[in-house]
């Protein structure tokens, strides 16, 4: 990335989600530098109104590239859709994320997660001492046949100098909701990398441009839930995210405007899905279940 002009003030208290959805729609967008490690145009930015500034992403519609499985809509509408999606479950799993207008033309602006690039290589961390990621502690290689207590296994890998291996992921409450919420995005392509931890506890979800497709596209490293009973609470969540896309619903509304009629229905059907089996989804047999490179 190169250097920004400035360095950014690290928030020590984030602003609440209205707020910041309002900053980001309506503040002045200024681009610091770009994420260069990134496949589309991702810039790192700021938004400032009020004498209140906030760091952000910055990803416009110019900058992105075709894909062939998701010849429709934009990247930036449906991660401005996904992060609407996650709202209404109240779970807040996406940092807040606009679809507005910028130095390159439209497109979407979401908070940043943690220490600004310049401060933190990363572009992920809450702390100096700390790269934020939290893989370690979500993600792992275990030998031995069976996941120790407190992991899921995600399938068979190899350790580096060649011997049988699992690849887990944490029984972890947060994992859990996000693995819902991507079965409802249909998420196409849910990489380790994808999430954010800080030292508090809080997980972020970033990345979601190719979700939403109306053809079972879910591609995840969070299988370790796979056929298992939803919890109570996710339950809850998916019957609240239902009566927010009955006909005439705010959300329902809003999602045309961002993904294609037949996206837009393929996310109701989704939720009344998996509402009446009551369980986390299997991998399907036509489509890739572990994104590559998983990480």
């Amino acid at each position: 990335m190169s250097a920004p002009e400035r360095v950014p003030t690290e928030r020590v208290t984030p602003l609440p989600t209205a707020a910041a959805r309002d900053l980001l729609a309506h503040g002045t967008l200024t681009v610091r530098g770009r994420i260069r490690n990134a496949s589309n145009a991702v810039l790192f930015a700021t938004v400032d109104a009020d004498g209140e500034t906030l760091d952000c992403v910055y990803k416009p519609v110019a900058g992105e590239r075709p894909l062939w499985d998701f010849p429709d809509g934009t990247l930036a509408a449906r991660e401005v859709a996904a992060f609407e999606v996650s709202e209404a479950t109240g779970w807040s799993l996406i940092p807040p994320t606009v679809l507005r207008d910028g130095p390159y033309g439209e497109g979407m602006c979401q908070a940043w997660v943690g220490l600004p690039p310049d401060r933190d290589p990363s572009g992920s961390s809450d702390d100096e001492d700390d790269d934020g990621s939290g893989l370690g502690e979500l993600f792992t290689l275990v030998e031995g046949g069976t996941p120790p207590p407190g992991w899921k296994t995600v399938g068979h890998a190899e350790t580096e100098d060649g011997r049988p291996a699992l690849f887990v992921h944490a029984d972890d409450p947060r994992l859990r909701r996000l693995a819902v919420l991507d079965a409802v995005l249909n998420n196409a392509d849910r990489k380790g990398g994808h999430l954010l931890t800080s030292r508090d506890g809080r997980l972020q979800a970033i990345d979601h441009g190719v979700t939403f497709h109306a053809e079972d596209k879910l591609r995840t490293l969070l299988w370790g839930w796979a056929g298992e009973p939803l919890t109570g609470e996710a339950v809850a969540a998916l019957r609240v995210l239902r009566d927010a896309l009955a006909d005439g619903a705010p959300l329902a509304r809003r999602l045309p405007q961002l993904l294609t009629p037949a996206e837009a229905d393929a996310v109701r059907g989704r939720v009344g899905a998996l509402l009446a089996a009551g369980r986390h989804p299997l991998p399907g047999g036509d489509w890739p279940a572990i994104p590559w490179p998983p990480l």
